[in-house]
């Protein structure tokens, strides 16, 4: 799924994870469970019973010109997928729906106050991923709010596209269609490679892989499509997004520490000083993790002055910082020098590529992290 919180501006640094949303109803129990479920099987509903043919809609004269062309690249980008990248289009991307709003999906990410482990929910099929999706904006901020209340850090953010891996062929979407060349292209190698391969339970993983699947799928469809002008707009995108998380990087290392020293007290130390046995250093916490984050967004405008000005992130900066939204960058780009590692490897073989990727899939969740986080050191 391809969500909004990092790179380029509001929109779409960060790809939120793959859902397999429906026909799973019949698995679950319990009240909350079934109305989340519920909902997902509505929104889906929703966006078959919109979509149409693309064919037809480019046979149609009542097609406005813009959307045909448009359309059209979509299918050319499904080719060059197919074809040059070797990834399973499957039918995927042959209808076109306008759901009539912004974006096609809300996921919601936490954390811990005071750690940088997700928080996690397990789905059948699919098992255990870092983020709850709606289809309804309200009720994500609403159970946004009681994330909250418990204590988490937690961050909403607005989804373009996902992937239903299989259950349903998806369809181009209002939500992304019209937005720059190369970032189509992006994004919808990104979803395909998620047809390719998928890991249940390991979300870092998944979105490493479609994220470097894509980002090698560009440079490919740059060579042969691109022009000159766009090739330098791409390579100075991605040297930008490159210092952008050299920064996320950076704070995400200076929490570890402050959490690290706090150990697993945590806010134990308030229920001891309800007691008279201890000091409660919550607000201490507080103020050092909050200097974390605003020397994070110093360190953004200064990198922003090197840019001639150039607000790319501003819409991640605009967003409350905290555990949760630094989560989402690591999640869909730590382990993407380890893949980009193993395809270097191979010679830039896919097909190579795609076997390793998949060997490692097949290990077990800590070995492979083991052998993916040395890689991308």
């Amino acid at each position: 799924m391809r969500a909004v919180p990092a790179a380029e501006a509001t929109r779409n640094a960060v790809r939120g994870a793959s859902l397999a949303l429906v026909g799973l109803l019949p698995l679950l129990a319990g009240c909350r469970t079934v109305g989340y479920y519920a909902q997902a099987i509505h929104g889906q509903c929703q966006i078959l019973h919109r979509q149409q043919p693309i064919q037809d809609l480019l046979a149609d004269s009542k097609t406005s010109s813009e959307l045909k062309e448009r359309l059209k690249l979509v299918l050319r980008i499904r080719q060059f997928a197919e074809e040059e990248l070797r990834l399973p289009a499957n039918g995927h991307y042959r209808h076109y729906a306008d759901l009539g709003r912004r974006f096609a999906v809300w996921t919601i990410y936490a954390a811990p106050e005071f750690s940088l482990e997700a928080k996690a929910w397990w789905y059948p099929v699919v098992g255990r991923l870092e983020y709850q999706g709606y289809f309804d904006e309200t009720r994500a901020r609403r159970f946004a709010e009681k994330l909250e209340r418990k204590g988490f850090d937690v961050h909403v953010g607005g989804v373009e596209a996902y992937s239903t891996l299989g259950w349903f062929r998806d369809p181009v979407l209002n939500t992304f269609l019209f937005i720059d060349d190369t970032d189509l292209a992006d994004l919808l190698f990104h979803e395909l490679a998620h047809q390719r391969l998928f890991v249940g339970g390991d979300t870092d993983f998944n979105e490493a892989f479609a994220t470097a699947v894509a980002d090698e799928g560009v440079q490919r469809w740059l060579q042969v499509h691109g022009d000159s002008a766009e090739v330098e707009r791409h390579r100075e995108a991605v040297a930008r997004r490159q210092q952008f998380l050299s920064l996320a990087s950076g704070a995400r290392a200076r929490l570890e520490k402050l959490y690290g020293s706090i150990g697993s007290a945590q806010c134990d130390a308030c229920a001891r000083d309800r007691t008279g046995d201890g000091p409660c250093r919550c607000a201490e916490w507080r103020r050092d993790k909050a200097a974390v984050f605003e020397q994070l967004r110093r360190d953004y405008l200064e990198t922003k002055s090197r840019w001639g000005g150039n607000g790319e992130y501003d819409g991640w900066f605009s967003q409350p910082l905290n555990n949760a939204l630094l989560n989402t960058v690591d999640t869909y780009y730590a382990l993407v020098p380890a893949f980009r590692r193993i395809l270097e490897g191979h010679g830039g073989d896919l097909g190579k590529f795609y076997k390793e990727a998949a060997a490692l899939g097949k290990l077990k969740k800590p070995e492979r992290e083991r052998r993916l986080r040395g890689l991308a050191r």
